[in-house]
């Protein structure tokens, strides 16, 4: 296996197959020894955070890849903490795609004035591009278009598959007692264009909450499998 990336929170490896091997670590985004998946820098490891992070990732990729949307996964081996993946190469350089039931967070500081915190929102897709200096500034459809980062249809088709995807999670964990107010996506495409899901589904990618508070994510991770 060769190294081709060092991640925060994975290493890539380049397979002789083709494929990638992901290998989750242990490593989490914080700051001042205090896990917070929206920091961008490692700020401590906890110990079998990569498993569970890995656990959830290949529970949901096996549901989306059964129900018939696109995804890099391919297998898992649990032991080693690694996870295979088809090849995929991410839209300009590297675009985040948020899902929203709920308006809180981001969405709630910028619209306030016109939504109550807490309200239903009918799964609202935007997205960001991944830049920490300029704050992950928005970018609507078409701009992607206007920049060449992704045609009109690959839009289409990621804003549908954001949809499905958010549903098949949102139904899952309100069979746990949980509600999903918003989840984080990363999508890339294929040699033939396609669109794929990429990267992973875990708790550090969504916001939960429980009898009408937030679980962090380590918590969420500890309810999710204890169910």
């Amino acid at each position: 296996m060769e190294l081709v990336y060092t991640g925060k929170t994975k290493n890539v490896y380049a397979l002789e197959n083709g494929n990638y091997l992901l290998k989750f670590k242990d490593d989490c985004t914080g700051k001042d020894g205090v896990f917070d998946p929206g920091e961008n820098s490692v700020g401590l490891t906890i110990e079998g955070v990569g498993d569970v992070n890995l656990r959830m990732s290949v529970y949901y990729f096996e549901k989306l890849n059964a129900a018939g949307i696109k995804t890099h996964y391919v297998s898992a081996d649990l032991k080693n903490t690694t996870m295979e993946v088809l090849p995929a190469k991410v839209f300009g350089k590297g675009l985040e795609v948020i899902c929203r039931d709920k308006a809180v967070g981001s969405f709630f500081r910028r619209y306030g004035e016109y939504i109550a915190e807490g309200a239903d929102l009918d799964s609202y897709v935007e997205m960001t591009f991944k830049n920490d200096a300029k704050g992950d500034p928005l970018v609507t459809k078409d701009g992607l278009v206007a920049l060449g980062i992704m045609t009109e249809k690959q839009y289409d088709d990621i804003k549908e598959m954001t949809k499905k995807i958010t549903k098949i999670v949102s139904d899952d964990m309100k069979a746990k007692g949980l509600v999903l107010y918003d989840i984080k996506f990363e999508f890339g495409y294929a040699p033939d264009g396609s669109v794929m899901l990429i990267d992973e589904i875990a708790s550090g990618n969504m916001r939960v909450y429980k009898d009408g508070k937030y679980i962090d994510p380590m918590t969420l991770s500890k309810l999710f499998f204890d169910k």
